[in-house]
């Protein structure tokens, strides 16, 4: 499923890359025709796998961002959630739902960007519910309902239950909460040290085994450490995450579901103990490798690595990828071109408090003319602190100036009169 790709999961990608070459028929078949980008949608490319998606991160940006995004932004993205409250990944004008194609990813995010609009609460409750329809009886996500889970989409559905003030600890399913569908696939003491804490994509359908992910841990971090989008970044502790407490024992090459799971009060800071020496390691980023082809930058995941560990309080931790994704983000997001990964740029600036003035900018040319903007707080955020200061001054002297013109006018007529007694 191409969609994946969007979503960078180094294993399901694997996955699909190999029964895309395992299957001719497939191969030989003619690509699909992209479809036409609507109106009130972020970005210009094809919009097939990755609408909903690109559209909720940009309107969950520019919210906070202080930008109102236009009514045809905003109604293009309410248009397309289904009737069951799923959204899929993108449905064409006038196209009818199709349950098998909503999707939990699409509707996560989806309701995290009308939580943070405000004034959405029926589509938000009716997201919610879809969500509590279709989690597994593990208590994980699946992409698409019916599928095994995988952390991805535990962790974005996490999400979007914190968004909605939906407390995952009473989601469940057949005893199985939201927490312990995201502990399936964390890993923990029986790992290697170096992998403790880390998420897998998805266990190992042969012999339930774990193997870490990028992108799994970056984004399953941030559910685990209580946040969701947009990440404030107003928490700070002293010190660095905690790695996961184990007893001095020869740990197994490898790491299975049925170990004792994490705990979720320990979750979050043991998956920000490894995305921290994950980083790092990669010179401030995290990696993409998939069979066959050389090491990359993982983008999407140093991105929501980045967003985790702001939540979680650690932005001294985050702070070198979200200096790199600040030196190297423009050739994720093309040169600011693409909607998606500009939007999670300027997240992630947001998170760490850097100026978003230019990422504000090019994230608003992709999609329909604002209502408005916040040029207050735009200014506010790129303007010198001194040259606050300095208005604030300037009217302070001349203030006195005039007291002291006035006093010393008062003092020379009271002088003239005594010396006329005198």
């Amino acid at each position: 499923m191409l969609t994946a790709a969007r979503l960078g999961a180094a294993a399901l990608s694997a996955a699909l890359l190999t029964g895309l070459a395992a299957g001719p028929a497939l191969a030989d078949s003619p690509a699909p025709t992209p479809a036409a980008v609507p109106d009130g949608l972020y970005g210009k490319s094809d919009p097939t796998y990755d609408g909903v998606w690109r559209q909720s991160l940009a309107l969950t940006a520019l919210t906070a961002a202080k930008v109102t995004p236009a009514d045809s932004a905003v109604g293009w993205l309410t248009g397309q959630q289904c009737e069951d409250g799923g959204w899929p990944s993108y449905r064409a004008a006038g196209a009818a739902c199709d349950p098998k194609t909503e999707d939990s990813n699409a509707t996560a995010v989806a309701v995290q960007a009308l939580v943070a609009l405000g004034g959405h609460q029926e589509a938000v409750d009716k997201g919610v519910g879809w969500l509590k329809a279709n989690q597994n009886a593990d208590g994980s996500w699946a992409y698409n309902p019916g599928s095994p889970g995988d952390a991805d989409s535990t962790g974005l559905a996490v999400n979007a239950l914190f968004a909605a003030k939906t407390d995952p600890a009473g989601v469940a399913k057949a005893g199985r909460s939201a927490f312990d569908g995201l502990a399936l696939f964390q890993l923990g003491c029986t790992a290697p040290a170096d992998q403790r804490g880390a998420f897998a994509y998805q266990t190992d359908p042969a012999g339930g085994a774990l193997t870490p992910n990028a992108l799994a841990s970056a984004q399953a971090a941030l559910a685990a450490s209580g946040g969701h989008l947009p990440v404030a970044g107003t928490v700070h502790a002293d010190a660095a995450p905690k790695a996961l407490a184990c007893a001095d024992a020869p740990a197994a090459q490898g790491s299975s579901a049925s170990s004792a799971p994490v705990s979720h009060a320990e979750s979050g800071e043991a998956v920000g103990a490894y995305l921290t020496a994950q980083l790092a390691a990669g010179g401030d980023h995290l990696t993409l490798t998939t069979p066959g082809a050389a090491p990359t930058p993982d983008y999407t995941a140093t991105a929501w690595a980045a967003l985790a560990l702001s939540q979680s309080g650690h932005p001294q931790q985050a702070a070198g990828a979200v200096d790199w994704l600040g030196k190297e983000g423009a050739t994720w997001s093309k040169g600011g071109t693409d909607a998606g990964a500009t939007a999670t740029l300027l997240l992630v600036a947001q998170a760490a408090h850097r100026d978003t003035a230019a990422l504000t900018g090019q994230l608003t040319a992709l999609g329909p003319a604002p209502k408005a903007t916040d040029a207050s707080a735009t200014a506010t955020a790129t303007a010198p602190a001194k040259k606050k200061d300095g208005g604030i001054g300037q009217y302070w002297l001349i203030g006195v100036g005039l007291l002291i013109g006035v006093g010393g006018g008062l003092l020379l007529s009271l002088q003239r009169k005594r010396n006329t007694h005198l």
